[in-house]
């Protein structure tokens, strides 16, 4: 398995992969014409055609057996600079009174744009079959390696909008409760509207005013900041990566925000370089445990990542092995990043 940019070959594979996807993952409709925008947008970006501001970098997960697209992931290197980004900011209003001897604390959504300018993790699916072992860690955490060496070109704080909760059948409590009182379409059409690029104009038809939140349905309330079934694992990877929850939540299906600053993020602040050496016949495993390293070619229009095993990693060096040289496009001498794909004590820098 190898990460490496999109490419225009990969739009009827990402198409698929987008029909797998279901309600609420909003930045992948299953919309050809929009898809195909996002990949030429990554290209042009990981060519540096366009300003580090504007750009937008598309990673795909390679099954390098059968050349597969099998999963993608993405970085937004700034959001809310052309279209308003909104969320709803979790707040508490208090009402006193000294003469009735009353004093009331009420939960508040107060509609925000405070994320604008910042970095974004997103567009995070990986297909089905291929939700084991590994792959969901390398496909969300390669982009951790990519802001290593690339910060200057990222906010200082970057943040995930997580999937809100809906139920089997894409019935979100939280949109029925609140948002379709003010924009009349079922959640999965808002969220396909957002999806092509129609999410501040909805947002623009809701109201502008603080909600209190013992007016929304107990059902609604319940979803506020909780994430779907299928989202947990990638939250809690997140988690364990140094990212928290920051009090804001998507204003369709109220998913949580979570947060970090770059260089407090485990993967880049524990990556480290090594020379690699490429092999040709790697050293056995004699039964251990495998304990897997990402690793990087450090490359930024040609960037790829893949897994190495602990076993591999010198004091000085890395031995890779030649098959994975050549999907990685490194050659002995090169220096590469790597980190310790789980968040465990690994090798000293």
């Amino acid at each position: 398995m190898v990460i490496r940019p999109i490419d225009v070959t990969d739009i009827d594979e990402l198409l698929k992969l987008a029909g797998e996807a279901g309600v609420g993952v909003t930045t992948l409709p299953v919309n050809r014409d929009l898809l195909m925008d996002k990949i030429e947008s990554s290209i042009r970006s990981f060519n540096e055609a366009v300003e580090d501001e504007w750009a937008f970098y598309f990673f795909a997960l390679e099954d390098v057996e059968s050349g597969k697209l099998v999963g993608v992931s993405a970085l937004d290197a700034r959001v809310g600079l052309d279209d308003v980004w909104y969320n709803y900011r979790i707040s508490t209003t208090v009402n006193s009174s000294k003469e009735l001897g009353l004093h009331q604390a009420t939960q508040t959504l107060f509609l925000t744009n405070d994320m604008t300018a910042c970095s974004e993790l997103c567009s995070l699916l990986l297909s089905k079959p291929y939700r084991h072992g590994d792959n969901g860690q390398l496909l969300s955490k390669c982009r951790f390696l990519f802001l290593a060496d690339f910060k200057e070109k990222f906010s200082p704080k970057i943040f995930a909008e997580m999937r809100g909760y809906s139920d089997e059948t894409g019935h979100s409590p939280f949109w029925e409760g609140l948002g379709r009182h003010f924009f009349a379409v079922d959640f999965s059409h808002a969220d396909y509207l957002s999806g092509l690029g129609n999410k501040s104009f909805i947002a623009e038809m809701m109201p502008q005013y603080p909600i209190y939140v013992p007016f929304l349905s107990t059902e609604a309330q319940k979803c506020i900041a909780q994430v779907h079934d299928n989202t947990r694992p990638a939250l809690a990877m997140l988690e364990g990566e140094g990212f928290n929850f920051n009090g804001f939540v998507d204003i369709f299906d109220a998913g949580p925000l979570v947060e970090a600053f770059v260089n407090n993020i485990r993967s880049v602040r524990d990556s480290f370089k090594r020379q690699a050496v490429v092999v040709k016949n790697p050293q056995e495993m004699g039964g251990r445990e495998p304990r897997p390293f990402m690793v990087s070619n450090r490359s930024f229009s040609s960037f790829r990542v893949g897994l190495v095993d602990a076993l591999h990693v010198q004091a000085d060096t890395v031995s890779i092995p030649q098959a994975l040289a050549e999907a990685l496009q490194i050659e002995s001498g090169d220096i590469v990043r790597l980190v310790e794909l789980r968040n465990k004590k690994g090798v000293r820098k």
